[in-house]
């Protein structure tokens, strides 16, 4: 664990990062500026225009909602990008066409393709983590403070919220940006699963040994809750559909349950500590330098402060000399170490104490507004003209100066504002929200376009790949506390086993519902058909089931038959979906064809 964790807080996997962005990005610019021979595969694509118009008129009427799933009846690449161009199905989610890229930019050079996608998955997901580690999570906890939120309310609202943004936003963008349910339903109940089964089992093995008791009322009252939330929505599956007082009604079991945790801390039944999990300790990471008061973009080279010395050389914290070489190399370090720091930075306002910078909250305020014009325009599409679009430019631009000029008269070099502090906060939580959304978008349009390419359903990336990575920071934040806290970081990591999945069961797919039920009103909105989302939430019930049998047998205390018996659940249940998957277990019927 601690390789892994130093593994992401290492400065040569972030630089790492910087530089697979800045060559995704030149080589994205360029397959732009210099297309490939689009022209020449639509003509020949053309060309065979008769067998396009069959294909069409054979499943035209059976698949309606077919996409890019047939994109493989076609061998060549040309003949798959010029299919790409001419179906409206394939038309991209997110800001880049992943497809377009793959089979018309690098189809001759497939290995270049496949490179080009699993960096830019790797750079998404560390991007999706650290912006709500650094950022999001930031806000919430001077949110709760400001806000005066007692310990139990603030653990079970914003700190939950701050350890579930990743899965909820996904879930959101997966339902409302890109369409794909299907990949939202199988993230939530994918990541719940491994939580409450890997993280806790295996937590269970390694403490086991210890004879460690949990609090006997507060494990029933969260696994019965997620009981509840699971039967609920096993109801709404089976329905099919959902309205939006049905969405609304779903959404508020989570404050019914953070009712029930107020009540047993104001009534003093389970004092306990607020900790909760979190993503920052996992991909927390932005560089130092830039932290310090004041300080110019390129001031700091490896925490050292370089001092120029004529021509012997250059002074490291005044004492040491370096060479003129070493010292621009790493000033070239240093800028490579920008491109995925200054973007966020310069865009979401921080008034930490720890992290103040009068330029960068200037600045922040003043870009905020332009960037939220600019991703408005970029969703409106064509239904606004341009005399439209100019107008919204120009207001976000008054706005973003206005901001600018305020927050430089009434700032102060050394120190964050006190006075008129929840404006800032509020800002820097709604333009992280901004950036987290934005990139889980991107993110989700990228797994389903790999999915495409691989053939692959996206449902199953979402149950393995995306809840993998989402609850990663659960996975090493709650081991880490549970054999290094103690008693107490024992019951609160095992209640992170189970509070966390409920928060992003309930808001995650919640909201999603609410926003697709808005969207299709008055009408029901119609769940996404996949009936293998009917063996998750058996397995998922019956880990859950296997917990509140084996616990008060003994006497609350966590050892080794939990952590077993929930490790062989997780096991069988991945087993049999790869079985399915790859054909090796062959059932009636298929996911996307079941009806309930």
């Amino acid at each position: 664990m601690a390789r892994l964790a130093s593994l992401f807080h290492g400065k040569e996997f972030y630089l790492f990062l910087n530089i697979s962005f800045l060559l995704l990005l030149s080589f994205y610019l360029a397959s732009q500026f210099y297309p490939s021979d689009s022209h020449f595969q639509l003509n020949q694509f053309k060309q065979s225009s008769s067998n396009i118009t069959s294909f069409k008129i054979l499943y035209e009427s059976t698949d309606q909602d077919a996409g890019c799933s047939n994109l493989h009846r076609y061998h060549d690449y040309k003949a798959k990008c010029a299919y790409l161009r001419s179906e409206k199905g394939c038309q991209p989610e997110g800001y880049i066409d992943y497809l377009q890229l793959f089979y018309c930019n690098c189809g001759r050079y497939p290995i270049l393709g496949y490179t080009v996608l699993v960096l830019w998955f790797i750079v998404l997901f560390y991007l999706l983590g650290n912006t709500t580690a650094d950022y999001f999570c930031s806000s919430l906890d001077r949110l709760s403070i400001v806000l005066k939120l007692s310990p139990a309310i603030a653990g079970a609202t914003l700190l939950s919220l701050g350890n579930g943004a990743p899965d909820v936003f996904s879930s959101i963008v997966s339902f409302v940006g890109t369409g794909a349910g299907e990949v939202g339903l199988n993230s939530i109940l994918g990541g719940a699963f491994f939580v409450s089964s890997i993280v806790a089992g295996i937590i269970s093995i390694l403490v086991g040994p210890h004879k460690i008791s949990i609090d006997k009322s507060s494990f029933i009252r969260d696994t019965v809750f997620f009981l509840l939330v699971l039967s609920s929505l096993l109801l709404i599956l089976l329905i099919g559909r959902i309205n939006l007082w049905g969405a609304i009604t779903f959404v508020s079991l989570y404050f019914v349950y953070v009712l029930f945790v107020a009540t047993t801390h104001f009534c003093n039944l389970f004092p306990r500590s607020p900790i909760l999990p979190s993503t920052r300790s996992l991909l927390a990471h932005e560089t130092e330098g830039f932290n310090d008061l004041g300080v110019p973009l390129v001031a700091y080279v490896d925490e050292e402060i370089l001092i120029p010395n004529g021509k012997d050389g250059i002074l490291v914290d005044g004492d040491n000399l370096v060479s003129p070489t070493c010292y621009y190399f790493g000033l070239f370090l240093l800028i490579l170490d920008l491109p995925l720091y200054l973007p966020r930075r310069l865009t979401i306002p921080v008034v930490s104490e720890e992290r103040w910078s009068k330029p960068y909250a200037v600045i922040s305020v003043t870009l905020a507004p332009l960037l939220l014009t600019a991703l408005w325009n970029s969703q409106g599409g064509d239904s606004s003209g341009p005399k439209t679009g100019l107008l919204i430019y120009i207001i976000g631009g008054l706005a973003g100066i206005t901001f600018g000029v305020l927050a430089y008269v009434t700032t102060d070099n050394s120190n964050p504002p006190k006075k008129y502090l929840l404006p800032w906060l509020v800002g820097g939580f709604l333009m992280s929200v901004t950036w987290t959304y934005v990139i889980a978008e991107e993110l989700v349009a990228l797994l389903v376009s790999i999915g495409h390419v691989f053939r692959i359903n996206p449902s199953i990336l979402g149950l393995t790949v995306l809840a993998w990575g989402n609850s990663l920071g659960d996975l090493i934040a709650d081991i880490a506390l549970a054999v290094n806290g103690g008693p107490d970081g024992v019951q609160v990591a095992i209640s992170g086993c189970y509070a966390g999945p409920i928060f992003n069961t309930l808001m995650g797919l919640g909201l999603s519902f609410v926003f697709s039920a808005w969207h299709a009103y008055p009408s029901s909105f119609i769940i996404p058909r996949d009936s293998s989302l009917y063996e998750t939430l058996g397995f998922l019930m019956c880990g859950l089931l296997w917990a509140l049998a084996v616990l008060p047998n003994k006497r609350m205390r966590i050892d080794r038959t939990l952590g077993a018996g929930l490790l062989v659940l997780y096991i069988c249940f991945l087993s049999l979906r790869l079985a399915r998957e790859t054909g090796l277990l062959q059932l009636h019927g298929s996911a996307s064809s079941i009806v309930p």
